[in-house]
């Protein structure tokens, strides 16, 4: 299976673009943003625990990365509210679930071999630092040679200096609506942008958004 696996291509997919699709346990369904491979495989999706579901235990070949998006995710570890940020790198296990159900945006098996750091970050409890124009706030979550994950706070009205993505980078907006000069991103917005591709990035109500950067191949 292939879904949106040309990294060369920019993509979009807002709201309401893509369906929910069964995922082998009932009760959990995921929206594909990109895909490639079948039952296992490197993927980005938007996952949707019913309540009371759960997904059987598995190890993560590939790595895993979550960001709780709604309610509360939970795993034998411990339970994860809205704003948590987890990373679970290769070899490691676990069988996840949610009493009162959830969503989450998850990456599979894009973990590098030697990225080992586990952790569970509550970014609602985190501070942020000033970003490189006034009006933007960041929050590092993560870096790991070329990759640099973070969460992103605009301002109403902050525009940012246009810039080339080296490596690539990847958006999720969490809140309001962040914009460039190709277009509008509501909440739930996940974007990809290519290999040394440009934009000029601003929002006029304010956003806060996921980024991470660097991660992408080259063509």
């Amino acid at each position: 299976m292939h879904i949106r696996s040309d990294f060369s291509q920019r993509a979009v997919v807002r709201p309401g673009d893509v369906d929910w699709v069964a995922s082998p346990m009932a009760g959990v369904d995921r929206q594909m943003l990109d895909r490639i491979g079948d039952e296992v495989a490197r993927a980005t999706s938007i996952v949707r625990y019913a309540p009371d579901s759960y997904f059987s235990e598995h190890e993560h070949g590939g790595g895993e990365e979550i960001i709780v998006l709604d309610g509360v995710f939970s795993d034998e570890h411990g339970d994860y509210p809205v704003g948590s940020y987890l990373r679970n790198p290769i070899g490691t296990k676990h069988s996840p679930h949610s009493k009162d159900g959830c969503t989450i945006f998850v990456k599979l098996h894009q973990f590098a071999k030697d990225d080992q750091i586990q952790m569970a970050i509550d970014t609602r409890a985190e501070g942020f630092r000033p970003g490189l124009v006034d009006g933007l706030s960041v929050q590092p979550l993560h870096s790991h040679g070329h990759e640099s994950v973070a969460l992103v706070k605009w301002e109403p009205g902050t525009v940012f200096n246009r810039h080339r993505h080296w490596g690539g980078e990847e958006i999720l907006v969490l809140e309001g609506t962040f914009q460039d000069e190709y277009g509008d991103y509501p909440k739930g917005t996940w974007l990809r942008s290519p290999h040394l591709s440009e934009h000029t990035p601003f929002s006029e109500e304010g956003c806060l958004i996921y980024v991470k950067t660097g991660h992408l191949p080259a063509p």
